[in-house]
């Protein structure tokens, strides 16, 4: 599958609403929930809003993944850029193209999009101890271990993971 990752746009946020509500359960399962306000449409454009207000401020770029069809298949975010230009990675693949390399192609398609970016020079990132695919596709992207925490995530049937975290340098200075 041929992907690309398209910078957040005011104009992304219905195709971008209706992405989160259709995978909401599936995105559940492995990650913390937003809450049910997060899925109001008036709540939703606000949030949306504040979204490109935090990147025109620099503090977090937020992207989409499409497909050839111009689907939204996933998003990958940069967010919480400090002043050493230290930032977190964050994505989500649709239930629907899982297990097609979406995560990984589209990492690498944001390594290759924050490469020389002036207000970013290292990404970290976090998965549970048990998202083995998501441990692999940060690995394969050139992510290294650097430990396992404390804090861990239950998700709704109760069950709970520590947080394994990772990190990649994408500029020395």
């Amino acid at each position: 599958m041929n992907l690309s990752i398209k910078m957040l746009k005011a104009e992304d946020e219905e195709l971008l609403y209706h992405f989160e509500k259709e995978n909401r359960a599936y995105f559940e399962e492995m990650i913390p929930g937003r809450g049910d306000d997060y899925y109001d449409l008036n709540q939703f454009k606000k949030n949306h809003l504040a979204l490109l207000n935090e990147q025109e401020e620099n503090k977090s770029y937020f992207y989409l993944i499409k497909n050839d069809l111009a689907e939204i298949v996933g998003r990958i975010n940069v967010v919480d850029l400090n002043e050493q230009g230290v930032g977190s990675i964050g994505y989500r693949v649709g239930k629907r193209f899982i297990g097609q390399g979406v995560a990984t192609q589209a990492i690498r398609l944001l390594l290759q999009e924050v490469k020389g970016h002036p207000h970013i020079r290292i990404i970290e990132a976090k998965t549970t101890t048990n998202h083995l695919s998501s441990q692999k596709v940060l690995e394969k992207n050139g992510f290294e271990k650097i430990g396992i925490s404390e804090d861990t995530y239950q998700n709704a049937l109760g069950e709970e993971w520590p947080f394994v975290h990772f990190r990649r340098v994408i500029c020395e200075k």
